[in-house]
């Protein structure tokens, strides 16, 4: 990822919603080495907030709703989330939750795009978002997997006003000639119950021995760690709760 700090139609924030945020914490914490810090407010619903260092980089949530999957979304930065929620409507997307305040730290709108996937918007207040992007532990590149990358295409470049870097294997996203995630078309590999979604990829000192570590406490390994032509060395994995997520060597996202 070529930011390094949220902007306006960038990814700011990656979060997790889980069914064991005890559990979570210590594969994510033995995985990262991340200080997580619950906020202590009733009102904050037992949100954990996860740092390295001084510089918060990931959340940690309980499941909201009995229908909410365990799993990884990927927020982006707008101005105005109410705005945004209109203009994500008008251009095929649909509103879930929101636009709602949380607490004094920011608006919120989780949302589907039109094929299905996933996603918030998030109007910083208090809280712009990541402190710390690309570094070891911390996030580096989103990537959509979708059935339908023509709309993806449409939709996302209508509501972010992104660039579309497109080669024969690999579509690329990007603000203002900053590269910041990719998209994936979902073939017969991908079995039918899995959804488009958007996975996050944290940046590793070492994809294998990350990999190797994230086995030993527990996960699962969905793609081995591989060099991809011309780009990093990633992986993909699950954690013990089944939320999948990616790696890849820091300093080497392309």
């Amino acid at each position: 990822m070529k930011l390094d700090k949220p902007v306006t139609g960038g990814p700011c924030w990656t979060e997790l919603g889980t069914d064991d945020t005890a559990a979570a914490k210590r594969f994510y914490t033995e995985l990262f080495g991340w200080r997580p810090e619950r906020d202590p407010r009733v009102e904050a619903g037992g949100y954990t907030v996860a740092h390295l260092g001084d510089a918060a980089v990931a959340g940690l949530a309980p499941l909201y709703q009995e229908s909410q999957p365990v799993a990884w979304d990927v927020s982006f930065a707008v101005t105005d989330a109410d705005a945004a929620a209109r203009k994500l409507t008008e251009a095929g997307g649909t509103v879930l939750v929101g636009p709602m305040d949380v607490l004094d730290v920011g608006r919120f709108t989780v949302a589907l795009d039109p094929a299905g996937a996933a996603f918030q918007l998030w109007q910083a207040r208090s809280f712009p978002g990541a402190g710390l992007f690309n570094a070891p532990g911390s996030l580096g590149w989103v990537e959509l997997m979708t059935r339908a990358p023509e709309r993806a295409v449409a939709f996302y470049t209508t509501l972010f006003g992104w660039s579309v870097n497109a080669s024969e294997h690999y579509t690329q996203w990007g603000l203002d000639g900053a590269d910041f995630g990719g998209m994936v078309t979902m073939d017969d590999k991908f079995p039918p119950e899995v959804p488009p979604h958007w996975l996050p990829y944290f940046a590793v000192e070492d994809v294998d021995t990350t990999t190797a570590t994230a086995t030993s406490a527990g996960g699962t390994v969905l793609m081995e760690p591989t060099s991809v032509p011309d780009g990093p060395r990633i992986a993909v994995l699950r954690d013990p709760q089944g939320a999948v997520f990616g790696v890849y060597l820091a300093g080497d996202e392309g």
